[in-house]
């Protein structure tokens, strides 16, 4: 069967660079000496560009943090062929100085961002023009 026939018959394969939203969500989330410290619960991703902007973490009570989403830049995320799963670069500090989560109205504060930003040591994306002007699939 040629390629055309596959994807018209809705069976292409993916690109092994890409990957579906749907197999991130649930994926969990380790720190950097492989400890399973939560999991990813969704993405928000920037309408214009496509890019992913923030993975939403659930820890369920870790390292005396409530249970709950808690945003994380996507730059601080990398996968891990061999744990199945993303590692966090982030300090046990950071994540418990976040500032706090307000759920979608986080989103319309930029001075909220910018904290969040600050505290996990990473340039806003809005200022990034590297990431800001980046392609879809090589953000995801």
């Amino acid at each position: 069967m040629c390629a055309l026939q596959e994807v018209t018959m809705g069976m292409a394969q993916p690109n092994a660079n890409l990957i579906s939203s749907d197999k991130v969500e649930g994926t969990d989330v380790y720190d950097a000496a492989g400890n399973k410290i939560g999991e990813i619960d969704h993405l928000m991703i920037d309408r214009v560009s496509g890019a992913v902007r923030y993975a939403i973490m659930t820890f369920g009570g870790f390292l005396g943090i409530g249970e709950g989403e808690h945003p994380l830049p996507w730059k601080a995320f990398r996968y891990d062929t061999n744990l199945g799963g993303y590692i966090a670069d982030v300090t046990e500090e950071q994540l418990q100085n976040a500032p706090e989560f307000a759920g979608e109205e986080s989103w319309s504060d930029r001075d909220w961002e910018s904290r969040l930003h600050r505290n996990y040591g990473s340039s806003p994306y809005w200022e990034d023009t590297a990431t800001s002007t980046m392609s879809r699939d090589r953000d995801v």
